[in-house]
């Protein structure tokens, strides 16, 4: 009875979850102007849209381009941070991990006038590198986090095995560390893309008028018109999700082989 009441309630847990998906999903194929049930007609027309118009395919270029920039920038730092901040005895390590998770829990318009202000004295106010740092600011403690979670279940010993035999330590890191931390440096990547994507406050502080991301687009759409476009673009956005989530599980489990 116990396990019948606790599946019954993941059950319902989930379907509360994703009940709005549910709901809105199925207009990214309505032939209507509206997002209204009944559905008239099966459509693709919305998909369409944002293939040829011109404000929503280039914010689906700009969110490839800034979602790549942010992956590449946020990975390589937190990757950094967390490895650096992995020594027993560190001093200021605490005060140092509670700075690099400092941005997850700082409200994002409080972050988002900050860099807008400083952002203006830098140069960097309206341009591509600006939203790249803006998004990456607030990727790097998922990455941080997921990378120390992985390197904290690593055997110092092979490590230390590594330097006794003559190896330097750029090659334990090289050819030890980060392949044995690599599922979570992967999942790192992933999370710091898709927290890109998603990222719209930051993107409406900093970013201009040609680095109009696909969030931004979505929330501007919705604020003059309610298209069944922000529709198929939601769709867009939970598929590439599902996708990434699948390719980082793949990537791990052939990764946690290769090492064993």
């Amino acid at each position: 009875m116990a396990r019948l009441i606790k599946i019954g309630f993941g059950t319902l847990a989930v379907l509360f979850l994703v009940a709005p998906l549910f709901a809105i999903l199925p207009l990214a194929f309505t032939s209507s102007v509206f997002l209204t049930y009944p559905i008239p007609d099966w459509s693709t027309r919305w998909f369409q849209e944002l293939a040829t118009a011109d404000a929503w395919r280039r914010s689906i270029i700009n969110s490839l381009m800034i979602g790549g920039g942010t992956t590449l920038l946020a990975t390589i730092l937190g990757t950094m941070a967390a490895l650096g901040l992995r020594q027993q005895g560190m001093r200021f390590a605490a005060p140092l991990r509670t700075l690099f998770i400092l941005p997850m829990v700082v409200p994002a318009v409080v972050l988002g006038v900050g860099m807008q202000l400083l952002f203006a004295q830098l140069g960097l106010a309206n341009t591509y590198l600006g939203v790249i740092v803006a998004h990456s600011i607030v990727a790097i403690p998922l990455v941080f986090i997921t990378v120390s979670g992985a390197v904290a279940g690593l055997d110092k010993r092979v490590e230390l095995a590594a330097e006794s035999l003559g190896a330097s330590p750029f090659t334990v890191l090289r050819k030890i560390t980060l392949p044995l931390a690599a599922p979570g440096i992967v999942s790192g990547a992933v999370l710091a893309f898709a927290t890109s994507l998603d990222e719209v406050v930051l993107t409406l502080f900093v970013a201009g008028p040609n680095q109009r991301t696909l969030a931004r687009q979505m929330f501007s759409t919705i604020r003059e018109n309610i298209s069944p476009a922000i529709a198929a673009a939601a769709l867009i956005f939970i598929v590439g999700t599902i996708v990434l989530g699948v390719v980082t599980t793949l990537l791990r489990r052939r990764m946690k082989k290769a090492v064993v």
